[in-house]
């Protein structure tokens, strides 16, 4: 009975949470959203060898989304990275720049040919009361592919007390074949598959940005 008590009150407290959810988005203002710079992250993972999943960010980015609290499947997100700003962790870079080779060389993400990445979403499909799949276009390289985001969303506010503002958070991973692109540079030893990892804050942008 015990047991059966605990199981009972999980499920309230989850069907609550999830209710609150859906009422906290619900009572959010709709409209443009700008990407709170200092609140957001995208990192990036590559196998190397099989050894171990070598890791590295994007420090420059930007990305709106056009919010429809009423109905959270038409809204719209656009995305834009700057790939000259790639950041590692490797080691003694006055004595080698592998940041910059990796921005610049045409091997690699070519940023003085190609100097945006963008995403532009076609449409998202809710999977659940707080997640859903943006599916988009990436343009890469030159190149236009599919991309697929499964996208968290962690929790709305009314105002966010530091920017006095309404804020939106999410959390988001995709997986993409870099060769597609036509970046197979090095393909198998470091890996074709990358994966992404987002995490991102939203403030509401004012009337004269819309």
């Amino acid at each position: 009975m015990r047991i059966t008590a605990i199981l009972f009150s999980l499920f309230l407290i989850f069907q609550t949470s999830t209710v609150a959810a859906n009422d906290q988005v619900k009572d959010m203002p709709s409209g443009l959203y700008a990407l709170d710079k200092a609140h957001a992250s995208l990192i990036w993972k590559v196998s190397h060898l099989g050894l171990s999943d070598y890791t590295a960010r994007f420090t420059k980015f930007d990305a709106t989304l056009d919010f429809n609290a009423q109905n959270p499947s038409a809204s719209t997100l656009s995305v834009t990275i700057d790939p000259s700003s790639v950041e590692t962790d490797y080691p003694n870079p006055e004595q080698k720049d592998f940041d910059k080779k990796l921005a610049t060389g045409e091997d690699w993400f070519n940023a003085k040919e190609f100097p945006k990445i963008t995403f532009t979403s076609k449409r998202i499909e809710m999977t659940g009361d707080k997640t859903g799949t943006v599916y988009g276009t990436l343009d890469f390289l030159g190149k236009q592919h599919p991309l697929a985001l499964d996208v968290t969303f962690n929790k709305a506010m009314i105002e966010q007390p530091f920017a006095k503002k309404p804020a939106l958070g999410f959390s988001a991973t995709a997986n993409l074949q870099r060769s597609q692109w036509g970046f197979d540079t090095y393909v198998p030893n470091i890996g074709d598959s990358v994966n992404v990892i987002v995490e991102a804050e939203f403030l509401k942008a004012d009337e004269n940005q819309e």
